[in-house]
């Protein structure tokens, strides 16, 4: 037995033994977008850390509890809170939760961030549905030997964020009326925020968005079978030529203001999963 899979089964026994169901659908709750947790129909409540071989959340305005209960109807695994390179983690540390997800029964995945814009159309609050996305951490959660019971050595890229999930949001967002954009998701280490020449970089290689996680996550979850859907929300503007020093507080209040939007349209989608 791998050491990872060892590391999922002591989690899986531990969670089985305060919830017996499957949650089909996992959720990870990005910076100053925890408050989805509000909706859903709590059954379970755990601190990260008394979670076998989980790590902490220690960024800002990450809670570091997992929500086990139903949201829409549906059985719902949710992450109030994820884990970056930066923080020090390794790439197996960061995607345990996703793993760990698949293990649970999830099929699906809606991950979410907050993000800075790179496309000059996206003002602050945009909620962007990400179609596609540019892996510039420098590592891939893949490297290294492969179990095949998590999935195969080569998993296919060419389509990381569901198609068919996204039209499922597309509709939802035209019936509720949300303003919904749609683009690439870049990710680069942090925690330091980019320079212009690396903004100018980001937008010649056809990133709309720029943020420091989410890629692993989904590399993770597509190696599993899982179904991904993601959103960014546009926290602050990365335009290298009237560029302003960021205010991180800011950047959460904007995260914090779109939330109630980004809530009421990832309830609307999880029902027609």
């Amino acid at each position: 037995m791998s050491k990872i899979i060892k590391q999922i089964q002591d989690a899986q026994n531990f969670l089985k033994t305060k919830s017996n169901a499957d949650y089909t659908i996992g959720i990870v709750l990005g910076t100053g977008l925890g408050r989805l947790v509000e909706s859903i129909d709590t059954t379970l409540e755990i601190n990260y850390g008394d979670i076998p071989h989980f790590p902490l959340a220690t960024a800002e305005s990450h809670a570091g509890k997992v929500i086990l209960g139903t949201l829409s109807g549906k059985k719902v695994f949710v992450m109030q809170g994820r884990f970056h390179i930066y923080e020090g983690y390794s790439m197996d540390q960061i995607v345990f939760p996703i793993r760990l997800m698949k293990f649970l029964g999830s099929t699906h995945l809606v991950i979410s961030n907050a993000a800075g814009g790179i496309n000059p159309l996206f003002s602050l609050g945009t909620i962007m549905a990400i179609t596609d996305h540019i892996n510039l951490l420098g590592t891939n959660p893949l490297i290294g030997l492969n179990d095949d019971r998590i999935g195969p050595r080569y998993p296919d890229m060419s389509e990381p964020y569901s198609n068919e999930l996204l039209e499922i949001t597309k509709s939802v967002a035209i019936e509720n009326k949300i303003p919904l954009s749609l683009g690439v998701y870049a990710a680069m280490t942090g925690p330091c925020l980019e320079t212009r020449a690396e903004y100018r970089m980001l937008k010649i290689l056809g990133a709309d968005a720029i943020g420091m996680s989410t890629i692993p996550e989904v590399i993770a979850a597509v190696h599993a079978g899982i179904k991904v859907l993601g959103f960014s929300v546009i926290t602050d503007t990365c335009l290298p030529d009237a560029l302003e020093p960021v205010d991180i507080q800011k950047i959460i209040n904007t995260a914090n203001n779109t939330e109630p939007t980004l809530v009421k349209l990832i309830k609307e989608v999880v029902k027609k999963i």
